[in-house]
């Protein structure tokens, strides 16, 4: 019966003598058969803990680095100092270098800094660019894991994604859109913050290519490189008003909800559907002021928890190799908001 535990664990465990597990390892006689398998169990639950009897002590650094609104930043910040208390015994500390955007090369610098300190895992949101991906790279060739996370950078080094399945969310948005705006006229709205972010890009590929299939008749107009702020939204938003005469509904796959709505507010206009993202305080004020109808969430806790348990993995810290699956997509409008664990 080969295992890697010492006598006196098992004996402990099972809750007999050292010398009874010794029969028992060995095949001797003289054991009860019930005792043996109470032997057996304790080696089997040995094995089971064994993850949690390496991790005990173990210190881990997290890096945290975000080119995102502050609102959303905000709330990964919270969900992942949430989660951390869960992981013992081991011991999480974190970092964070986030901005609402970054300045051509400091993201870079901002990497290849955390290279050059150590770290034992970062968590990225940023571009898909060449640069960015070179940075991961040396990153990973220090043995630094890279968890990208809501937007990937498929063609590079990271080690896991963590997030939605974008591209399924942006279905689901257009799913959405046909029950509330179908057979109505007038143009769809989709307004991301810059196809540099894959998440976002993919979001509005699925949209798009959902309503190609059920409303292929639909005329879509997009805005890009608003950088999910509030003022630049606001600004291109209201240009499209001026010239689009009817828009049925609008699709968020990013930020700026308030300045795309305060857009409307300028013109006089409105719209028959809105579907945004994420449970931020500015959009669940939306939501219950009836300005948006739904908004698409995931659970940031389980994405930080899965990035936790990625870099876990790669350090030999618990069993692995870990590979996060995407989170569930929620579709939260007013009946059900309160339901739903946004403030972690």
């Amino acid at each position: 019966m080969p295992h890697p535990h010492p006598i006196r664990d098992i004996a402990q465990q099972a809750g007999v003598s050292e010398a009874t597990v010794d029969r028992v390892l060995h095949g001797r006689p003289g054991v009860r058969a019930g005792t043996a398998a109470q032997v057996r169990q304790a080696i089997s639950d040995l094995d089971r803990q064994r993850s949690q009897l390496r991790l005990s002590g173990r210190r881990f650094m997290l890096d945290l680095v975000m080119e995102t609104p502050r609102r959303f930043s905000d709330l990964t910040r919270a969900a992942l100092e949430a989660e951390l208390p869960t992981l013992r015994p081991a011991v999480f500390r974190a970092r964070y270098q986030t901005r609402e955007s970054w300045e051509p090369g400091e993201v870079i610098a901002a990497l290849d800094g955390i290279a050059r300190r150590g770290s034992h895992g970062v968590i990225l949101k940023a571009p898909d660019t060449p640069d960015v991906a070179a940075a991961i790279g040396r990153l990973s060739a220090r043995r630094i894991p890279v968890i990208t996370v809501v937007t990937d950078i498929p063609q590079s080094t990271r080690l896991a994604y963590v997030g939605m399945d974008n591209r399924a969310a942006g279905a689901t948005a257009a799913h959405l859109m046909e029950q509330w705006a179908g057979g109505t006229p007038g143009v769809l709205l989709v307004v991301t913050s810059g196809r540099l972010f894959r998440g976002e890009e993919e979001r509005e590929t699925g949209f798009r290519a959902a309503v190609r299939r059920t409303d292929p008749g639909r005329r879509i107009v997009g805005i890009e490189d608003t950088g999910g702020l509030d003022g630049a939204c606001r600004r291109e938003v209201g240009a499209v008003l001026a010239r689009e005469p009817d828009i049925a509904g609008v699709y968020s796959p990013g930020g700026g909800n308030r300045g795309i709505v305060a857009a409307f507010d300028d013109a006089g206009r409105t719209y028959r559907a809105y579907i945004g993202h994420d449970l931020a305080d500015s959009n669940r004020e939306m939501l219950l002021a009836g300005r948006i109808s739904a908004l698409l969430h995931h659970d940031l806790r389980a994405d930080m928890r899965g990035a936790a348990h990625a870099v876990m993995a790669f350090h030999d810290a618990i069993d692995g190799p870990h590979r996060p699956r995407p989170s569930p997509i929620q579709i939260v409008v007013p009946p059900n908001l309160a339901g739903v664990d946004d403030r972690l």
